[in-house]
């Protein structure tokens, strides 16, 4: 009987140290949830600072025909990407260097990445705007053909100052638009 006496104490001890503690673990989880309630209050009750992303353009490319004004990034930038921009390809020149040949290809076809989606709409002598370190440029376009893709372009470079804008084909797509424009006017 006293060995049944201890275990039916011991029981009784151990669920209403049970029951006791529950309360209280209750009661912080309550004191908590109101600590993080009140703080959670008080940051939503000071004003929300918005910070616009820095613009780290070097121009921008306008062509009015075809209802095109994009910015353009450094070759290095991150924003000079395809997959978010119209973007400077490798081995481009800057338009202020005499005789210099730039590269400037972005994606066709449709969605809000088809930046040069109308890019066949253009026609010998169409003029192209090319803002460059504070500095406007004027091209005409002289050339417009087709090539295979494959990766690279191969445009014979001209005793003047050139734009090469690129694009798929929009009725092939196998090949590759290419607009070649020659220098025409620069301003500061």
């Amino acid at each position: 009987i006293s060995l049944y006496l201890l275990i039916c104490n011991k029981i009784y001890l151990e669920f209403t140290h049970v029951e006791k503690s529950i309360p209280v673990k209750h009661k912080v989880k309550e004191n908590i949830t109101k600590q993080t309630t009140n703080t959670l209050n008080t940051s939503f009750q000071q004003p929300i600072q918005y910070k616009p992303k820095p613009d780290t353009s070097i121009g921008t490319l306008i062509i009015e025909k075809i209802n095109l004004n994009k910015n353009i990034y450094p070759i290095k930038s991150k924003e000079n990407n395809i997959e978010q921009n119209i973007t400077i390809l490798e081995h481009s020149e800057e338009p202020s260097i005499e005789n210099s040949i730039m590269f400037i290809a972005a994606h066709s076809g449709t969605g809000k990445l088809a930046f040069f989606k109308n890019l066949d709409k253009l026609k010998t002598n169409d003029i192209i705007e090319l803002t460059y370190k504070s500095k406007k440029y004027l091209y005409k376009v002289k050339d417009i053909w087709e090539i295979k893709k494959t990766g690279t372009i191969n445009v014979e470079k001209e005793n003047k100052t050139q734009l090469i804008l690129t694009t798929c084909s929009p009725t092939n797509d196998e090949n590759q638009l290419i607009i070649n424009s020659i220098q025409i006017k620069k301003e500061s």
